[in-house]
């Protein structure tokens, strides 16, 4: 999949056209143009190098100024910047002549002239456009309604309205493409957190490369200040990153040797090496771009509906303006048709749908780049609105409202080898990832020989089976053991219990812990607040485990020692039974399958396995649940505003389509009623960004971070003294 920006892309009705267009070309495939982002991306096999030069003249075809931009423009442009300079010195000398005309020039026939002069002069481009389309087959844009309003004015001998309509069109579209241009920088400021280089390491020298040349095992030098352009882990001391770009977490991480580093951090301490895991295309960052982009691939509802109105809508006002101008001088006694006409073309101005077909996907795409400041990619508009229907949420518990990190709490051995107990449950449980295993391997503190272990089984749901010098060993819940006809005792603890056998015998059993998350009680709460109606949790834990977590946090409905298969299960009979939008939380390879087949899947990104970030519709890459209730919060923003644009643009467009016809507005009015009202819907739209507030201002040494700093997304920042050693609120 190849991709290009464009410049100059400011008509989403446009871009809709251009799409369909570049379809249409042989050497291309999967055409797709994202007007959010100005991004035009494609599919080709066959190699030519003018390919993009045919690209970008079937493109102008339909809109001459759009062209591909050479270099990608990455800063916030101020409203000079964006402002077309050009159109506003045309639109200049057209005011000027008018008014020249009307005021000083008495001759008839210069008069005229003069009038015709700054038409053309002001609205060549919008006729030219009409004309080009009507030759392509495409009648109903609002340069034809442009075209005919203001000829038909100028037939009717009201020179200075029709070229006033073309003013304040043009005026209008200058407006509206830097509000567009200005909401699109802003998504893309969001998003820009593409590294532009790596500092690749070869021999004794440092090389400058693109992050797409770096290969796996080089080793790169990130110096302070600096992205990290590929994932990879630290090889020198510990050093300090901010991780906001990927995480949406403020306060700065301190990372150590041979800890993973992901690429879009930014280093903050001191330079460090790191040995390159992934390729670029692989990478943290590469797969965030990625998802993001194709995120407007998938529309929301909204967007659809106005989609497919448009192209119906258009059509019908054009042929109730005809009739508009026909049928009342024929059937209505009195009746002028020169007036009956004006009220037409008054109408015809003011039916354009652009209002509805640019601020409704730039609210959705706004709502996915605001969500991506929390550590949160959505990948889809569509589940934007989705996020919004939901009332009920399924839990998983480890890794998502747990920490899923264990620690060994106590090790029972009924014949007081405690050590030789350990050591047989490290070996047998050092082939798996399971968080439980990893902490009595970790527990251990010593290398495992492989050698040791000449057979070893996973039972799916029960634990392991493994021959360990030549002694058969058993690790695993109670089902384990029960499995193969072992006695057990009676054991008096309520935490996670891992059972383990030797040659046939219960030996003990090794007592692990796992730590509830500090904000799960917080974020449950205030999912209630937000017309969740249920909460459930299922985990393959055992009962006394899984009561005490839901107890402690207030989860509604608890479902305890699941097999992997069970999940899925006891799942969609939550579903089938509540006949509701219901979401799943998951990170594990076995919570894949659920979070698939959930109406919203929230993956836990940073812990979870990769199986489930793919099957799962929001990706939480910081595994801060709190990002949950955040995302949903401003899904049900962007809701509102999408259906406060919705309802104010079509009250505006009946309301002067009835004064129009009744002849109580002039063309200036009808013209609000187009360009004005866009404008409004657009800056509407751009208030969800604003839910951003300002970043804190990030301490270089973390150490100033103490715990009682608790970042925030209110309007606070952050300063620290010169030494660095402390924070304070400003």
């Amino acid at each position: 999949m190849q991709k290009v920006k464009l410049q100059n892309l400011d008509c989403a009705n446009c871009a809709g056209k251009i799409e369909k267009a570049l379809n249409k070309m042989k050497e291309l495939n999967n055409v797709k143009l994202n007007f959010s982002t100005s991004t035009l991306s494609f599919e080709t096999s066959i190699e030519d190098k003018n390919l993009l030069n045919k690209i970008e003249k079937e493109i102008q075809k339909i809109e001459k100024e759009v062209v591909i931009l050479k270099e990608e423009q990455k800063i916030q442009r101020t409203f000079w910047q964006l402002l077309d300079k050009k159109l506003l010195l045309i639109t200049l000398v057209a005011i000027a002549l008018t008014f020249i005309s009307y005021n000083y020039i008495s001759n008839t026939t210069l008069q005229f002239i003069t009038y015709l002069i700054a038409y053309f002069l002001v609205g060549w481009d919008v006729l030219y456009k009409a004309v080009k389309n009507i030759a392509n087959g495409k009648v109903f844009d609002e340069h034809f309604l442009m075209g005919i309003a203001t000829i038909g004015a100028f037939v009717l001998g009201e020179y200075v309205e029709g070229i006033a309509v073309m003013i304040f069109y043009q005026v209008g579209e200058m407006f509206q493409a830097v509000a567009v241009n200005n909401s699109r920088d802003s998504i893309n400021a969001l998003l820009d957190i593409k590294p532009e280089y790596a500092n690749v390491k070869e021999n004794d020298t440092i090389i400058q490369k693109a992050p797409e040349e770096v290969k796996l095992e080089d080793i790169i030098l990130v110096k302070v200040g600096e992205k990290v352009p590929v994932d990879g882990v630290i090889i020198s001391d510990n050093s300090s990153f901010d991780t906001s770009a990927i995480t949406g977490e403020f306060k700065p991480k301190t990372l150590n040797k041979d800890d993973e580093v992901l690429s879009g951090y930014i280093n903050l301490s001191k330079a460090c090496y790191i040995k390159v895991s992934s390729l670029y295309k692989d990478s943290t960052v590469a797969k965030i771009i990625e998802l993001i982009e194709n995120a407007s691939s998938k529309k929301a509802k909204a967007e659809k509906f106005i989609t497919k109105f448009a192209t119906v809508y258009t059509p019908i006002v054009v042929v109730l303006a005809v009739l508009l101008a026909i049928l009342p001088p024929l059937l209505i006694e009195g009746a002028i048709f020169r007036d009956w006409v004006e009220r037409a073309l008054i109408f015809l101005v003011i039916s354009c749908p652009c209002a509805l077909v640019v601020s409704v996907p730039l609210s959705f795409f706004s709502a996915i780049g605001a969500v991506s400041k929390r550590g949160v990619l959505v990948k889809g508009a569509n589940y934007i609105e989705k996020l919004t229907e939901i009332r009920n949420i399924i839990f998983d518990k480890t890794g998502t409202l747990t920490h899923g990190v264990f620690e060994v709490t106590k090790i029972e051995s009924f014949e007081n080898k405690t050590d030789e107990l350990l050591k047989f449950a490290a070996y047998a449980e050092s082939f798996s990832t399971h968080p439980i295993a990893k902490s009595i391997v970790k527990a251990y503190k010593q290398e495992i020989d492989s050698q040791k272990i000449t057979a070893h089984e996973e039972l799916s749901g029960l634990g392991v089976k493994a021959v360990i010098e030549n002694k058969e060993i058993l690790v695993g819940n109670d089902r384990l053991l029960k499995k193969f006809n072992i006695q057990l005792k009676d054991i008096k603890e309520n935490l996670n219990v891992v059972y383990i056998a030797i040659n046939g015998v219960f030996a003990g059993y090794i007592v692990v812990s796992d730590i509830i998350k500090v904000e799960a009680k917080e974020v449950i709460t205030e999912l209630k607040k937000l017309n969740i109606e249920k909460i459930y949790m299922l985990t393959g834990d055992k009962k006394e485990v899984a009561l005490d977590v839901a107890n402690t946090i207030g989860i509604d409905e608890v479902k305890y020692e699941l097999l992997p298969q069970d999940k899925l299960t006891n799942f969609e009979e939550i579903k089938k039974q509540t006949n509701k939008v219901t979401a799943f939380v998951g990170d594990g390879i076995n919570d894949a399958p659920a979070l698939a087949n959930s109406d919203v899947g929230f993956a836990m990104g940073g812990v979870g396995s990769d199986i489930a970030v793919k099957s799962a519709d929001v990706v939480i890459l910081n595994d801060n649940i709190t990002c949950i209730s955040d995302a949903i919060k401003i899904a049900k923003k962007t809701k509102v505003i999408v259906y406060q644009n919705i309802i104010f643009i079509m009250a505006i467009k009946v309301g002067f389509l009835i004064l129009g016809a009744g002849a109580m507005i002039s063309m200036k009015e009808a013209i609000f009623a187009d360009v004005g009202v866009a404008l409004l819907a657009i800056f509407n739209s751009m208030r969800i960004l604003k839910t951003i507030k300002d970043k804190p201002k990030i301490c270089k040494d973390d150490s100033c971070n103490t715990s009682s700093f608790k970042p925030t997304f209110k309007e606070e920042t952050t300063t620290c003294c010169s030494e660095g050693s402390c924070c304070s609120k400003s």
